[in-house]
């Protein structure tokens, strides 16, 4: 398995589509910070932070699980059974937390107030459900599932979109409850909310893994 992991992320690091998402982030960050976070703000400017770059977290992972070609996934594939898919999710979990990590980094030189240590681990908490929701998301409209670009892109911006417009609505628990996080953190919600707001951002991620690993048994 970690020969396997290894394996992906350096033949996705040897490829120009690793440096997409990133080259996509940079800027992103420098619109959402082009001004510093005010003090009191610093758990909504997270919140905000989490549920913008779930697409660019997706991109990410599709790119990764894209990246191998498919006569070398095939071998993969035959060598090592589910292990093969497990590692690949497992490279997107890493380098989507490398992206992560810059966007928290970006996040925290911002801030002109000092958050409490509570406040840094529900910035934390909040990027790493927009990690795994990105994953599940860029996993679902990777080649082995959605073999054209095009029709992989499109449904890519407009499952995030859908999750934007459900988790709205009074239906927020049908979705990963982005626009919730952002609600609560701006109303100082989100800590007394985390538990119910944890299990909702957790559940349908898992749900799409599975239907991925399920779709994968028949589209390798």
């Amino acid at each position: 398995m970690i020969a396997l992991v290894r394996f992906r992320i350096a033949g996705y690091a040897r490829s120009h589509r690793a440096l997409q998402p990133l080259i996509g982030l940079l800027p992103l960050l420098a619109i959402l910070y082009a001004t510093p976070v005010p003090p009191g703000q610093e758990l909504g400017a997270a919140a905000d932070s989490a549920g913008i770059l779930i697409p660019v977290f997706a991109w990410a992972a599709r790119g990764l699980l894209d990246s191998e070609p498919d006569e070398q996934r095939m071998i993969s594939i035959v060598a090592a059974g589910r292990a093969e898919l497990v590692s690949g999710l497992l490279a997107a979990f890493a380098y989507d937390l490398v992206l992560a990590a810059v966007s928290e980094v970006a996040l925290l030189a911002r801030l002109a107030g000092s958050p409490t240590a509570g406040q840094v681990a529900l910035g934390v908490a909040l990027h790493l459900f927009s990690v795994v929701a990105g994953i599940t998301l860029g996993a679902l409209t990777s080649r082995p599932i959605l073999p054209s670009p095009a029709v992989s892109t499109i449904v890519l911006i407009a499952g995030y979109l859908a999750t934007l417009m459900v988790s709205a609505s009074s239906v927020h628990w049908l979705s990963v409850p982005v626009m919730t996080w952002m609600r609560d953190a701006h109303h100082g919600l989100l800590e007394s909310r985390l538990p119910s707001l944890a299990a909702e951002s957790l559940l349908w991620p898992a749900a799409g893994l599975a239907a991925y690993a399920w779709l994968r048994r028949t589209r390798p």
